[in-house]
Order: structure tokens, then sequence, then C-alpha cells
């Protein structure tokens, strides 16, 4: 992760604006920076967002392709990430460390997403046992300002709903096997069901209190952080402990009730700014995002 340093002047600074609820860029514990989403930004794919939060900016590519489902699950399709790790966006993602750092999110997103109860994956099912669709997502990070995941997860969930898969006609040949034709028109397909897909919170111990949305200065304070996903019913789905410290039990359920109120708030107005962007044939809105 992208890390500064700061002084412990500073670190006491934080600390104490943390303690008294008022951050230094003037927000409450639970208030996000604001959020600029915009949709349909990349011609060659069958979805896409970009999302910058602060000074994050993240870009989210979407790629339909058939594949043949997995045998556990013959049934279902499935997801892959990909996380590209720009190295303009600060030194520390040149060479190895951006390569390390993508695995990495790209391996926690995958059990964040990647389950019957984030997304509906039998609707990507064609021919059980057969052919599926698997959906390629592509995360680039261009900049980074602190709170990667959570702005990964809303960039996520935008391109989600802003896919669209062509509808696919399956009918058999002569000799008894199967042919699948995709739909040209480009009105004619599938859209995901996107109600039930999460979003990360990620919430960091600072002192004794947290935040949410930190940035670079206040995780150079921090001990430790813990990364929650919530569906917009307030479930949570996945959670993640990172950094070197510790949290005990009661901070650990501090934090979890805080996500789960902050994530339930998050949700509504982001699926709201998506769907009047839909509507009005807009692309661009910006948003601010408060718990």
């Amino acid at each position: 992760m992208a890390t500064v340093q700061v002084s412990e002047a500073e670190k006491v600074y934080i600390m104490h604006g943390v303690r008294d609820d008022l951050r230094v860029d003037g927000r409450g514990c639970e208030d996000y920076r604001h959020m600029e989403v915009e949709t349909d930004v990349v011609s060659n794919t069958d979805g896409s967002a970009k999302v910058s939060l602060g000074h994050t900016d993240v870009l989210v590519g979407i790629k339909a392709e058939i594949g043949k489902p997995k045998p556990a699950v013959p049934n279902e399709g499935y997801v892959e990430f990909f996380v590209d790790c720009s190295a303009n966006a600060t030194p520390e993602f040149e060479g190895r460390g951006g390569e390390e750092l993508g695995v990495e999110l790209s391996n926690t997103l995958y059990k964040v997403f990647n389950n019957r109860h984030s997304l509906d994956l039998r609707s990507l099912c064609i021919c059980p046992g057969e052919h599926c669709w698997v959906l390629y997502i592509d995360v680039l990070l261009l900049q980074c300002d602190g709170n990667l995941f959570d702005a990964m997860s809303v960039a996520i969930k935008a391109a989600l709903f802003n896919t669209r898969i062509p509808k696919v006609q399956v009918s058999e040949d002569e000799e008894g096997g199967k042919e699948i034709e995709l739909s040209d028109d480009p009105y004619d397909c599938m859209r995901l069901d996107v109600t039930n897909v999460p979003c990360i919170v990620t919430l960091s111990k600072i002192g004794h209190r947290h935040v949410v949305d930190a940035t670079l200065q206040e995780k150079a304070c921090s001990v430790a952080s813990l990364l929650i996903s919530i569906t917009h019913k307030g479930l949570v789905t996945c959670v993640r402990k990172l950094g070197v410290g510790s949290l005990d039990p009661d901070s650990i359920f501090e934090m979890t009730e805080t996500g789960k109120r902050v994530g339930k708030a998050l949700h509504a107005p982001l699926m709201e700014l998506l769907q009047k962007d839909e509507s009005l044939g807009k692309k661009r809105q910006k948003v601010g995002f408060l718990a």
C-alpha cells in the first residue's frame, strides 16, 4: 500500500482531531470525502466506470466472454479479477511492489464479489455444465490517496450496473450438438442485478476511535484497519483486518456496527445516482456521501 511520512507532531494533531470528531479536512469520523462516479467511460468494454474519491482515482472495465462452468457449480458463471497498479499513482507501485499489491487486492475482491450472496451467478449460466458467461473485471489504480478498497468496490458496482451482456440463443445442430448465437442488436441484452452487490467500508483505528475513508496521512497514524463489505440491507459478507497492529474484541464490534451503518447509507445515494444517470442519459455526476 502507498504510504507517506508523518512527523510526531502531525500524528498528535491528527489523533487529537479524531478524538474530538474533527478531522484535518473538516470531516467527522464517519464522513466520506466527495466522490465522483462516471459510467460508460471505456468504449471497448461491456461495462465500465471511473470513481474519484478525494485524490484516489480508480478505473474499472468489464468484459463478458463465454467459458465453461466450474465443475463444482455447473449451473453458475463466475468472475475473474485483475488489478493493475499504475506506477504513475505512486513510486511504490513500480516493479514488483505494484504486482504484489495487485495480487493482494485481486484476492480480496474475489472473496467479496464472487459468491451468490453478492451477485446472481446463476443468471450467467447459458447451458449447465457446458457454457456460461465469465466476467473479466479489470481494475486500474490511476492515483492513490488512501482508501483503495472502498473506491474499487464502488467502481465495480457502478461498472456491473453499466454492463450489458448480449442475449444468447441456443439451438441444436444436425449432429445433436449445441450452437450458440449471440444477438447483434445492442439493445437486445441482459442486465445484471446489482441490488445485493456489496460496497466495502474500510475503518481505520486511530487512538481510541476509528474513522471512515482515511487519507494517507491518517493511515500513517492508524495501528490497524478493518475492511467490511456490506450489502444494501446491512448484511456483512466479508471481514478482513489490515495492518500490523491488533484490534481488541470491543473495537472490532464497534467498527463492525459503524461499518454496517455507513455501508447502508452508501448504497442508497449510489444507486439513485446510477439510475438517474441512465434515465437522463448522462455519464457524469458528482456527489458527496455522508454517513
